[in-house]
């Protein structure tokens, strides 16, 4: 048991990590993930991706955006010319229209798009394949990157995610995206994390990795699947996040839940724009 003061959520960098945030001291206790827990999140990320199939398929719009009523999608796309990053909180129901109930865990489920001018899809891409230079691209969220390995379009890469604010939490994570070009303007690329290990004592003698699914629960699992459409000299890159953190006891939820479900629009945000910035600051 640990007494600490919760201060924000962070879903750090492209295929970045969930952490539970507020502004008061609780009391922590470890969390164990649970086999229950895993198969709904499965099940979740089942109907998740049956909905992403119709997308990638062409049987609709393929960005979320031109997915909208006509008076949401003309301001979404209004507010991408301008610059702005458009944000929204998705929730996957399964086929009868019912919630999937994750029990001792809480699913992050969130799509962004930005807009990126002058820039092509091939130099996108390209941006995103550098996962050598993800500490540079993402610092000060993203502390260590590095290849692990790549085979065709299915590149292998780990990332260790730092956030310091009152509490500092680590995660050394590993993952696999696979690449796939639809056509000569759209690309599709999912993102699972394979290994997430929090981090103990960091930078001292005594720093190791805690138990994987006995620790803090800040996050146990992540995927991260991104669109890119290139129209006309711009790209549109969107990215949707979907991570499993450890459930809120029930007297802490009404509390804590709406930071933990609210902070990582900001760090996608984050993201999206650091993306965007280092494309139109290098050329591309």
């Amino acid at each position: 048991m640990s007494a600490i003061r919760m201060q924000r959520n962070f879903h750090v960098g492209l295929f970045g990590v969930a952490l539970f945030g507020g502004s008061a001291v609780v009391i922590v206790h470890a969390a164990e993930l649970q086999t229950r827990t895993i198969e709904a999140f499965d099940r979740y990320m089942a109907a998740t991706e049956v909905r992403m199939a119709t997308e990638r398929g062409g049987d609709v719009p393929f960005l979320w955006v031109d997915r909208q009523p006509e008076p949401e999608r003309v301001e979404a796309l209004r507010r991408l010319e301008v610059g702005e990053v458009v944000i929204e909180r998705l929730q996957t129901r399964d086929s009868s229209g019912k919630d999937i109930k994750i029990p001792k865990g809480m699913v992050h489920h969130w799509v962004g798009t930005v807009r990126i001018p002058e820039v092509t899809l091939e130099e996108t891409i390209a941006m995103v394949q550098d996962y050598r230079h993800y500490a540079d691209i993402y610092s000060p969220h993203i502390r260590q990157s590095a290849l692990l390995g790549r085979d065709g379009n299915r590149f292998r890469f780990s990332l260790q995610l730092h956030v310091k604010k009152i509490v500092t939490v680590v995660v050394n994570a590993e993952y696999d995206a696979v690449f796939e070009l639809l056509d000569a303007r759209r690309a599709w690329v999912p993102t699972y994390a394979t290994r997430i290990a929090e981090v103990e004592n960091l930078d001292t003698p005594e720093e190791r990795e805690k138990p994987i699914g006995d620790d803090r629960g800040f996050l146990w699992r992540l995927n991260t699947h991104c669109s890119f459409e290139q129209r006309d000299a711009d790209t549109y890159m969107q990215c949707e996040l979907v991570s499993l953190s450890r459930g809120m006891p029930f007297l802490l939820s009404a509390f804590i839940k709406p930071f933990v479900s609210g902070i990582p629009k900001e760090t996608l945000t984050f993201t999206l724009e650091s993306g965007r910035g280092h494309l139109t600051d290098s050329g591309g």
